[in-house]
């Protein structure tokens, strides 16, 4: 079957060159204590985060990494004026015929194998510039580099709205269930049980995609797999809970039935659901700062269930529910909304990363 790449080659040649053949490389002249929050100007330092600066230094299209720190996890595409730190590196595409946003496709997804393959280590801590020098890019013709970077680009833009629409849901979510003295207040121990998981835990972590039970945990990997016991099962079906984790305080919405992996995970349900929404609380829950529990001790009897949640009236928490249930499927819905866009598209980016790690040497 023929590739994606080859069908826009069309027979057409791809040429190899090196990063010192076609780029100038060099670091900036700024250091931290340029930064201004208020500046005009994008400020790359060596980190991802892109800080501002009153002054410049280069006005040009470039790639941006960092020297130390990072190395070939963080990459900046800029075309304009910025200031850029003593310590990360610019790559200025001088060759005619080069799309400079081919080059950094390529490098965000060869350069750190490339880095790797070259380490005695397995991190690399530092870059020198003779290892960008000769980095090899390919170059096919400029029809097919433009046509790569504008799928790449479409992919990046969805991504980066959905990350948008993330701290608006967060906003709005932060607005609607911001209260004051005019409605009821009560500790999260007043309108919520908790239950050990012991009945729940897996006994078996042998784990196979074909068993029916998810195990779950509160953290970010959320199901850890899938159980073939079937005793001990909760109902979550039946009656939705809050899985919340005693040490992380991390949690989670669970609506299916599932079985518990670690000790340190508590059940939350509402004592009276004609009063308290667990819907509204688990929210609510999401609202509050994450805590850095450096005693490692449970966190659920010994501090969160003294923390005061508002209680508006079972409407008003009902209409709260409905608004941000919507947002979040859009914002975080695995089955709906623009994440399983998002997944769609990152099959189609993973296929064309695939074809641009695919050129031909020999071509």
């Amino acid at each position: 079957m023929i590739g994606f790449v080859e069908r826009l080659l069309g027979g057409r040649g791809v040429e190899w060159k090196t990063l010192g053949e076609i780029a100038e490389i060099g670091t900036g002249n700024s250091n931290r204590q340029d930064e201004n929050e208020n500046g005009e100007y994008p400020f790359f330092v060596r980190s991802k985060t892109v800080l501002k600066s009153n002054t410049y230094k280069f006005d040009e299209a470039a790639i941006i990494i960092p020297g130390e720190g990072g190395v070939g996890e963080i990459f900046h595409f800029i075309d304009g004026k910025y200031a850029l730190h003593q310590r990360a590196y610019r790559i200025h595409i001088i060759t005619k015929n080069l799309e400079p946003k081919f080059v950094y496709y390529v490098m965000l997804n060869d350069f750190k194998n490339y880095i790797l393959n070259r380490s005695v280590n397995a991190t690399v801590t530092s870059i020198r510039k003779p290892m960008l020098e000769n980095f090899t890019i390919p170059i096919p013709p400029l029809d097919v580099q433009t046509e790569i970077v504008r799928i790449l680009d479409k992919f990046t833009a969805l991504t980066a709205e959905h990350s948008m629409r993330k701290k608006q849901y967060q906003y709005y979510r932060d607005k609607l269930l911001s209260f004051g003295d005019e409605v009821e207040w009560k500790t999260l121990g007043d309108v919520a049980n908790y239950e050990q998981p012991t009945k729940y835990l897996v006994k078996s972590t042998v784990y196979n995609d074909n068993y029916k039970t998810p195990v779950l945990t509160a953290g970010k990997t959320f199901i850890l797999g899938f159980t073939d016991e079937t005793n001990g099962i909760y109902k979550a079906s039946e009656n939705p809970v809050i899985i919340f984790d005693d040490f992380t305080t991390a949690n989670k919405w669970v609506d299916f039935d599932f079985k518990a992996k670690s000790s340190a995970m508590k059940m939350i349900t509402s004592k009276d659901e004609n009063k308290y929404l667990l819907r509204f609380i688990y929210f609510w829950l999401n609202t509050l700062p994450q805590e850095n529990n450096t005693d490692h001790k449970r966190q659920w009897i010994s501090n969160f269930a003294n923390k005061k949640i508002p209680l508006p009236p079972l409407s008003e928490q009902k209409r709260i529910v409905a608004i941000l249930d919507k947002f979040e499927t859009l914002t975080n819905s695995i089955t709906e909304g623009l994440p399983k866009e998002i997944e769609l598209r990152q099959k189609q980016y993973e296929y064309y990363r695939e074809q641009l790690l695919d050129f031909d040497h020999n071509n």
